[in-house]
């Protein structure tokens, strides 16, 4: 199952379902946040499919699918070959920090940079917590995953060079793009190897697949739960593989005007422009 949060005609948005060839609206519920809150989600979403206004593929305005969680956990150093081209150790434990929930911005929104000049990429695989756990096993934490989305968690360098904590480099107010569907965890399996990429323009800059990673989407999802628990829609962002600007040489980063695409094979594409000033009427 795909599920979505698209704008609605009204200046709101609502939770959808996709039927194969186009979009349901679930109206009791504004995203997947709200919906995930429900416990007879599957119900309301079998109804839409049955009885939900429908909007075609080419005409949804698919938004971020998971406006509010009340945590996200994101993980560094997991991919074999960026943790080489950073210069560190393979790590024994996760290596996590945490976002807010209005660093997120939506599929195909412009980001807006202000204060940085060393703008990077990192496309990841997001997982979509749908039941709570705390202190969960690898097995619970299996059971605990509702299902998967894209994120790209773009990274101000310079902010994040600044001391030995990555925080201030990661938690730009909406500059973490999300979406643009949560596949379910029944349709979708990362330790199947999902091509995972991450694209300038047509500049291919990252390559990879998402069985690489050093921890996986089950391992990271006990581990958490292991000091904080974790409840429906809240979303753990599992690492970047090896390509990343700031491990080029020379280093590169992100301009004004710049397409950033991030894809996940099964999942979709999120297309973002970059912005370093302000624009009106663009």
């Amino acid at each position: 199952m795909q599920l979505a949060a698209m704008r609605t005609n009204v200046g709101g948005t609502a939770a959808a379902v996709f039927d194969g060839t186009g979009w349901a609206t679930i109206a009791t519920a504004a995203d997947v946040t709200a919906l995930l809150a429900r416990p007879d989600w599957r119900r309301l979403a079998d109804a839409a499919l049955t009885s939900g206004d429908r909007i075609t593929a080419e005409d949804a305005q698919l938004t971020n699918p998971l406006h509010a969680p009340a945590k996200i956990v994101c993980c560094g150093l997991n991919y074999a070959d960026h943790i080489e081209e950073t210069g560190r150790e393979t790590p024994e434990f996760p290596t996590l920090f945490a976002k807010f929930a209005d660093t997120l911005t939506g599929p195909d929104d412009d980001i807006l940079v202000t204060g940085s000049s060393a703008i990077d990429w990192e496309a990841e695989l997001a997982v979509v917590i749908g039941a709570p756990i705390r202190s969960g096993d690898r097995t619970e934490a299996q059971g605990a995953i509702f299902g998967y989305t894209i994120a790209n968690d773009v990274s101000m360098r310079d902010w994040q060079s600044r001391t030995l904590q990555w925080f201030q480099g990661k938690a730009f107010d909406r500059t973490t793009p999300v979406g643009p569907v949560v596949v379910t965890a029944d349709e979708f399996d990362p330790a199947a190897g999902a091509e995972i990429s991450c694209l300038v323009g047509d500049e291919l800059m990252q390559h990879s697949d998402t069985g690489r990673m050093v921890f996986d989407a089950a391992t990271l999802v006990s581990y958490i739960s292991g000091f904080t628990a974790l409840g429906p829609g809240d979303l753990v962002l599992t690492g970047t593989p090896g390509g990343v600007g700031v491990g080029r040489e020379p280093r590169r980063y992100l301009a004004d005007g710049d397409v950033l695409i991030t894809r996940i094979a099964g999942i979709g594409e999120l297309r973002n422009r970059i912005l370093t000033k302000e624009r009106h009427n663009s």
